[in-house]
């Protein structure tokens, strides 16, 4: 059973949460308490609807209010979680495209994660937002076989619900051929097959190749590449085989291999809330001896810990 830790909130009164709200940023001090209490207990539909109350009530932007009165990270979590769902993704994706440097492991991330229906629906969103082609913005600004994946992932062609037992082996052998010979033609067949079958397709054909190479195929991927095209690619398989897992394995790493790299962790923690953000945690308590709830309580301090727990929804065992 698939479920996050934010849920619609009963009794719901989005003009009452706006006066709340507007109480609590419109005053000396920003009552920050508040602003948790309201917007980490509020389901994504409802906060939308608290912003249109807002709206009407003070003639004013709530995120732009956020922004104002806000800072740092504790700022990225607050208005991170007025975006829509395939408008956050968009927003994620234009500042991973944009910035400074390409961040890589954001696209990786969100490509390599959404469903056919999530990415139209970001792809719309992008388009929206920032009048600009998501895909033309990921072709000017990515390179290589790295570059290719992406765009076929953001094709949003993946097969759904559809496997054929008679071509796993053949597919397998496919892919066991392209981590052997590694020629431009090979990675393209690699990520065509990764890219496109469906999951419970490449359930078989996973199963298959580890028949017949004797290989998981993750190992043999880290075997043959590198770079940015072979994590996109091991993240397509892990995302294929149980997206909590993959989760659960880039908020560890977020957390302790790079001194706590705030923005994967507000990332994952906001995107996955009302889809799956329940099981990552049990998957990160299984796999890491340690919840998640402490490793942030560990790691992240004040209001931006405050809501960031907020979010992840702890059990009193967690701390």
């Amino acid at each position: 059973q698939i479920q996050g830790t934010i849920f619609p909130a009963p009794n719901f009164n989005p003009i009452m949460d706006a006066q709340l709200l507007g109480g609590a940023l419109q005053g000396i001090n920003c009552e920050k308490d508040v602003l948790i209490d309201v917007l980490t207990q509020r389901c994504n539909s409802q906060r939308l609807m608290i912003a249109e109350a807002y709206r009407d009530m003070y003639g004013r932007d709530l995120i732009t209010d956020l922004k104002e009165n806000l800072s740092h990270h504790f700022k990225e979590v607050m208005v991170g979680l007025m975006y829509p769902p395939a408008f956050y993704d968009a927003h994620e994706l234009w500042h991973a495209l944009k910035g400074v440097d390409t961040e890589e492991k954001c696209l990786i991330d969100i490509l390599a994660s959404r469903s056919n229906m999530e990415i139209f629906q970001m792809k719309e969103a992008y388009l929206m937002q920032y009048n600009n082609d998501l895909q033309q913005d990921i072709d000017s600004e990515t390179s290589g076989h790295f570059r290719d994946t992406l765009m076929n992932l953001a094709q949003g062609t993946r097969m759904e619900g559809y496997a054929d037992p008679s071509t796993a082996a053949q597919d397998a052998m496919i892919l066991w051929e392209a981590c052997q010979q590694k020629t431009g033609e090979h990675k393209n067949m690699l990520q065509m097959i990764l890219c496109n079958k469906s999951y419970q397709q490449l359930w078989m054909v996973f199963q298959e190749f580890q028949n017949i190479s004797g290989q998981d195929i993750v190992e043999a991927i880290n075997e043959c590449y590198d770079g940015y095209f072979q994590e996109l690619l091991v993240a397509i398989v892990l995302c294929a085989r149980d997206k909590p897992s993959y989760f659960a394995y880039r908020l560890y790493n977020a957390i302790h291999d790079f001194g706590f790299h705030n923005k994967t962790v507000i990332r994952i923690l906001i995107s996955r809330s009302e889809i799956d953000l329940m099981n990552i945690r049990q998957r990160y308590k299984e796999r890491y001896g340690k919840s998640l709830f402490h490793d942030i309580k560990h790691f992240a301090s004040g209001h931006y810990e405050s809501a960031l727990l907020a979010i992840c929804a702890g059990d009193t065992e967690d701390y």
